[in-house]
């Protein structure tokens, strides 16, 4: 449950529903989708290439495991930090900047960053090294590939659901955002305790 909850805050779509409103403002509901299942599949396979790579990647770069998770934790933090200051920043106009929507958002700004974050992949690495057997990694995989079909559905109805859910929506925004602060102090506390007391 716990690797779940790491992953929806660090995947998941709530942070994921305000580019893809952005992004598909202009498009049909079948280039939208299209949009979608782009960036769900980029996202995936970049995840998948993240977790059988990065055991490897740490072992040749000599980096131990606290290391990785302290970075995680401290980019997770300084993340989740400036997400909540933007939230009293002047709000700015949307009609100012009219996006044409293409294919290419699928991969960027979509699957990257908003899909696949730096702190993401460093605690699906970190999850999958500390997985001791084939079993543990295979639902390690799983709950990774709900999170990733989560996302999918979530843009799929973001069309339907952001207008009468904004408000829901802006209010989950905040708690999630304080919860991430907490969550990345956390990861740093922890790492740093670990490293100390080596």
């Amino acid at each position: 449950m716990q690797i779940f909850f790491f992953f929806f805050l660090m995947l998941g779509p709530f942070k994921i529903i305000g580019p893809f409103v952005r992004i598909t403002k202009n498009a049909t509901p079948a280039f939208a989708r299209q949009i979608a299942v782009r960036a769900t599949m980029y996202s995936s396979i970049t995840l998948l290439i993240a977790g059988l790579m990065g055991e490897k990647m740490l072992s040749n770069f000599g980096i131990p495991l606290p290391i990785l998770a302290l970075s995680g934790g401290i980019i997770f933090f300084l993340v989740a930090l400036l997400n909540i200051i933007k939230q009293f920043e002047p709000h700015k106009d949307s009609n100012d900047f009219e996006v044409s929507p293409t294919l290419d958002m699928a991969l960027n700004p979509l699957a990257f960053p908003a899909i696949v974050t730096p702190y993401g992949v460093a605690a699906l690495i970190v999850i999958l090294s500390l997985s001791p057997d084939l079993n543990s990694r295979l639902m390690v995989a799983g709950i990774l590939l709900g999170i990733m079909v989560l996302n999918l559905v979530i843009m799929l109805l973001t069309r339907y659901i952001f207008k009468p859910l904004a408000i829901v929506l802006a209010l989950l925004g905040v708690i999630l955002g304080v919860i991430q602060v907490a969550l990345g102090t956390m990861i740093i506390y922890n790492q740093l305790k670990t490293l100390l007391n080596q």
